[in-house]
């Protein structure tokens, strides 16, 4: 009998051939992200499950039931799509009692509580170089699988959707290249998806945002399009799409996530116009960071609805004017960081001596009065540029009207001339619009859940060696617990930070990477 497939990742491979191996240590350039998604894509490495029967008929080993024996032909499989396991993390992958293995967690399986299966996988922080074989099909009964902060290269294999229970997914820090892996949305469990730190590219697909997740990561890819439109569409709790390449505007659908949505990330992209009034809807947002993007214009009139927001970071984009009253004095507000911007005015209530514990960053704007400010030529270079935010496409919005924006008072518009009216028709007076409303404040936000961690390897084995942590990763708390498999001993530590971004200083460990969410079942 023919010894059973073995995919290997041609691309990993190959690509080695072209650069040293400690390249691995740093994010891969474009030219080479590319050539690996073309090698993966051409050599079969994100094939169909292959038929097991090839493989049970040379396994002299008895097990408990036919699941663990599948179990045993993934995890041998992926050992040998393994090149590079520095810590020996996978040597105990020997032998059939695979739920003795490193990284592999056991328990009842959900239809019949009388057989043990193979329910979860956790190789978090074991820096192993390989890729992920079409056999992790065969991992059927999984609930988790957690690889964040190794090498893995190539692409996701389609034969992941074979995992219907798969409810929980942390692909973050390794070499995953090509498009958006869409076989992820086939999954009916998934809640939690963490894709970030990696090298996907292209567009990011509108079903993400109808499927029911409740924490969406993408955060520091290569991810290059307009925010889908239907992005309201998620009831997702945390949304973090930082450091890519999207641009446009943001949706005027995102008003819909006002009950669900908490935090939201959009930092270090190209996005742009006047941001829609439709984000003063987000009454339940603690993190609002549009930062580092090119938004112009006055900002939205109804921010100070945003009652539970703790984090407000809108810095190095055109926005001016006067910053809107009241935002200072949100009551849970920590940190407003506005700087480098061209805002010519600043409420009261934000400049010192501040009455609230909120710390206010105005540098580099138009203030009068205000230390560290542009000097007057950058100001007006920009400021003489008339920007009607009432007439931009990303401000507007059909569903109803929108609050004019206050008049800069650097750059007055000329009295319009009229023609006389007849005595019996005076001229219109044009009152602008009320501002949205402003809701009554939403109870106490509670403090965050204790984290979670991964779950632990078996007894009988020992934990793989501890290394020393990467930088803090600027990313969101995770998403509120929704029920999950047992914590673990070993943290999931947070990717590390490429050194060409960098995240805001005030998010640091209070919004490092998540451990994973407790879901029910397993």
């Amino acid at each position: 009998m023919a010894n059973p497939p073995n995919i290997k990742a041609l691309g990993c491979f190959l690509l080695l051939n072209l650069v040293s191996f400690s390249s691995f240590s740093f994010a891969l350039t474009d030219d080479e992200a590319a050539f690996i998604a073309r090698r993966q894509l051409t050599s079969g490495g994100a094939g169909d499950l292959p038929n097991p029967v090839e493989y049970e008929m040379n396994i002299d080993f008895t097990f408990a039931n036919s699941r663990l024996k599948r179990a045993y032909i993934a995890l041998q499989a992926w050992k040998k799509a393994i090149y590079s396991d520095p810590s020996n993390f996978t040597s105990n992958w020997e032998g059939p009692n695979v739920c003795a293995y490193n990284g592999v967690f056991c328990d009842n399986a959900l239809d019949d509580p009388n057989i043990s299966v193979v329910a979860g996988i956790d190789l978090n922080h074991a820096d192993i170089a390989g890729h992920l074989p079409v056999e992790l099909g065969f991992l059927a009964d999984v609930s988790l699988v957690h690889i964040n902060s190794n090498r893995f290269c190539g692409i996701i294999p389609k034969s992941i959707t074979n995992l219907k229970l798969l409810d929980e997914i942390d692909f973050s820090n390794n070499r995953f290249v090509g498009p958006f892996p869409k076989v992820v949305l086939e999954l009916p469990k998934l809640k939690f998806l963490d894709l970030r730190f990696n090298d996907f590219e292209g567009s990011v697909p509108s079903e993400l945002f109808d499927k029911n997740l409740d924490a969406i990561f993408l955060n520091n890819n290569r991810f290059y399009s307009t925010i889908p439109s239907n992005i309201g569409n998620s009831n997702a709790s945390v949304v973090v799409l930082a450091n890519n390449k999207f641009h446009g505007c943001i949706p005027h659908s995102i008003g819909k996530m006002e009950s669900t949505l908490d935090e939201l990330v959009f930092t270090n992209n190209d996005l742009s116009g006047c941001v829609t009034e439709e984000v003063s809807k987000l009454k339940s947002l603690t993190v609002f960071d549009i930062s580092k993007n090119k938004f112009v214009g006055s900002l939205p009139q109804g921010l100070q609805c945003m009652q539970k927001v703790e984090v407000l970071d809108i810095a190095s984009n055109m926005f001016r004017g006067q910053v809107p009253k009241a935002i200072c004095t949100l009551p849970n507000l920590a940190n407003f960081t506005l700087s480098c911007n061209y805002f010519e005015a600043l409420d009261e209530s934000c400049a010192p001596p501040n009455p609230k514990d909120v710390v206010v960053d105005d540098k580099e704007n138009c203030l009068g009065g205000r230390p560290d400010q542009r000097k007057e030529k950058d100001c007006q270079s920009v400021l003489s540029k008339i920007v009607d935010c009432s007439k931009d496409k990303c401000r507007s919005n059909s569903e109803g009207p929108v609050p004019k924006d206050p008049k800069t008072p650097s750059t007055p518009k000329p009295p319009k001339t009229s023609p006389p009216k007849p005595v019996s028709k005076p001229p219109p007076v044009h009152s602008p619009p009320p501002p949205a409303p402003i809701h009554s404040p939403p109870p106490p936000v509670q403090s965050p859940p204790p984290p979670v961690h991964s779950p632990p390897p078996p007894v009988s084995s020992p934990p793989p060696p501890v290394f020393s942590p990467p930088p803090t990763v600027h990313s969101p708390p995770p998403p509120k617990p929704i029920q999950s498999p047992p914590p673990a001993h070993l943290a999931s530590p947070p990717p590390p930070v490429f050194e060409e971004v960098i995240l805001p200083p005030h998010l640091g460990s209070i919004y490092a990477s998540p451990p994973p969410p407790i879901y029910p079942g397993y």
